[in-house]
């Protein structure tokens, strides 16, 4: 199965990503990006970091599945990790979703809200961004928070929709919902 979590930043993506991959086993998918890395992320295993020029020679080998712009940097998924056969799970920037659906139709999506949108504003804050990249990630906040909440369109392409509460019943309802996939009861 190939689940996808997506969600404003700051809601906490990563955290399930990771829960999803502890407690029942999943495959991180691992996204490549030409992003700078940041401090205590690590290569080939948070993501994948690259230079505009490596990235364009996995895209010449025909390697790359989709990829997208996003704050200035490219962002892409391989076909390896994209069609494998194993239970992955990877985090997906919520206006991609049109495109993952075409791409992957047999995809799983979540939307996770968060219980409180300044909750996730600070979890941005605690990153300790360089003092422009954090101004565009909150303002990217409020944009993605309102296009999410006034777009029936969007938010209705996601599959489930679940609320972040930041709290272990949260953690709990995610991992539920996805027992339920994994066993074919949803």
């Amino acid at each position: 199965m190939l689940l996808a979590i997506a969600g404003v930043t700051g809601v906490g993506k990563s955290y399930y990503k990771d829960k999803i991959v502890e407690e029942l086993g999943f495959d991180k998918i691992k996204i490549i990006t030409t992003r700078k890395i940041r401090e205590g992320e690590k290569n080939a295993i948070d993501k994948i970091f690259v230079t505009p020029e490596e990235l364009d020679k996995l895209r010449n080998d025909g390697q790359i599945a989709y990829e997208f712009e996003m704050l200035g940097n490219i962002y892409a998924y391989s076909n390896e990790e994209l069609f494998s056969k194993k239970n992955t799970v990877f985090e997906m920037h919520y206006n991609t979703i049109f495109d993952f659906k075409r791409i992957c139709p047999d995809i799983k999506t979540i939307y996770l809200f968060p219980k409180d949108i300044e909750i996730a504003k600070e979890n941005v804050r605690k990153r300790n961004l360089e003092p422009k990249v954090e101004e565009k990630r909150i303002k990217e906040i409020d944009e993605h928070y309102k296009t999410i909440t006034e777009n029936d369109e969007l938010r209705n392409s996601f599959d489930y929709i679940l609320y972040n509460e930041y709290n272990e019943k949260s953690k709990d309802e995610v991992i539920e919902l996805v027992k339920k996939l994994m066993n074919g009861d949803m």
